[in-house]
């Protein structure tokens, strides 16, 4: 298959062309991947523009495929952009637009697969079930959506990234590395790696080949229990791999990172949010540094799941300091609108 400028590495650009015909240079090859996905991609091509020849080569032999933005839902409340795409074949998948502290900077939140086998219970995308993996310009195309939009109508800047939309990013590993590396890459998308995350469920395998590969995007881990059978309800993959698997691998990212690993922990009413919960995270993570990450279930279910009040929430974070580790709540935004994670293309596929 012809390489996609979102999805390969200039040598590999320069590799097919060269064995299609064409006398490109390694220059060359940088320019049209920069051309494609700078954030300057407009100024980087009229400073270094490609010879007619190797540009019309490019276009008749790359991949230009494009998603198309179905729908696009802004929450007048906290300012979130719930982005809803087509793909070539017809596949829906979502990115936010996520306002951050900093006035005119935004993150953006990316899918990583067409629904998701994962199955969490409280989860819109694990109702979906998995369709498919996204290739890695799928990934990172959805992210240059987002920028060049925020940045055409003067909206401001994206300055990171998360994996943390539809699908498990660990569960498509190999197409989320690279994306984060075109994301991260000078001649890319030029954001650190640092300002990227990549979230999973706590498939331990892979967390363990991440820290084997030595990768320097930020890490989450959700757990949201620390109880094993309580954990195999809320995230059915837990019975696969063990808590105690999972702290291990934790530990050991932590050790070779030489940082304190994220946890997320999506706070349910009534479900998790107890003392119990707080003593058995607390026994299976000693010795091993984190930041507990809160955020409260967005279900749209009439019977589904619902956050903790306020005296809850609070009564948590207070049995949470057994841990002696930062608390930080993040917010869940788009309620107004059903726009959590496979909630549009949920919608959708209902109709």
């Amino acid at each position: 298959m012809a390489p996609h400028p979102y999805g390969s590495f200039p040598s590999e650009i320069a590799d097919y062309m060269r064995k299609n015909g064409v006398a490109i240079t390694d220059d060359q090859a940088t320019r049209i991947v920069s051309h494609a996905l700078s954030p300057r991609a407009d100024a980087d091509a009229a400073k270094k523009p490609l010879a007619r020849n190797i540009r019309d080569a490019a276009e008749r032999l790359l991949d230009h495929r494009r998603l198309v933005v179905l729908e696009r839902v802004a929450d007048e409340a906290d300012g979130f952009v719930k982005y809803l795409f087509e793909h070539p074949d017809g596949s829906l998948s979502e990115a936010v637009r996520i306002p951050l502290h900093k006035p005119g900077t935004f993150s953006v939140c990316l899918s990583s697969q067409v629904g998701c086998a994962m199955k969490c219970d409280f989860c819109a995308t694990g109702r979906l079930g998995l369709m498919r993996n996204l290739e890695p310009w799928e990934i990172v195309a959805q992210m240059v959506a987002v920028r060049d939009e925020a940045q055409k109508t003067g909206a401001g800047r994206v300055t990171s990234v998360v994996f943390m939309g539809q699908g498990e990013p660990f569960h498509n590993y190999d197409a989320v590395i690279r994306a984060a590396q075109m994301i991260a890459n000078p001649v890319g998308c030029r954001l650190s790696a640092e300002a990227i995350t990549i979230s999973t469920v706590g498939l331990v395998p892979r967390i363990r080949r991440y820290t084997a590969e030595g990768h320097r995007y930020k890490l989450i881990v959700s757990l949201t229990s620390a109880i094993a059978d309580k954990r195999e309800k809320l995230l059915p993959v837990a019975s696969k791999f063990s808590l105690n698997d999972v702290a291990d691998a934790l530990r050991e990212h932590a050790l070779a990172r030489k940082t304190r690993v994220t946890v997320a922990w999506v706070a349910m009413a009534g479900v998790n949010t107890g003392a119990d919960e707080a003593r058995a995270l607390a026994d299976l993570l000693a010795g091993v540094p984190v930041i507990i990450n809160l955020i409260d279930v967005n279900d749209a279910r009439e019977n589904g799941y619902r956050p903790p009040n306020e005296a809850e929430r609070r009564s948590f974070v207070d049995n949470l300091q057994i841990l002696r580790a930062p608390v930080v709540r993040r917010y869940s935004g788009g309620k107004s609108k059903h726009a959590a994670c496979g909630m549009l293309a949920g919608l959708r596929l209902s109709a």
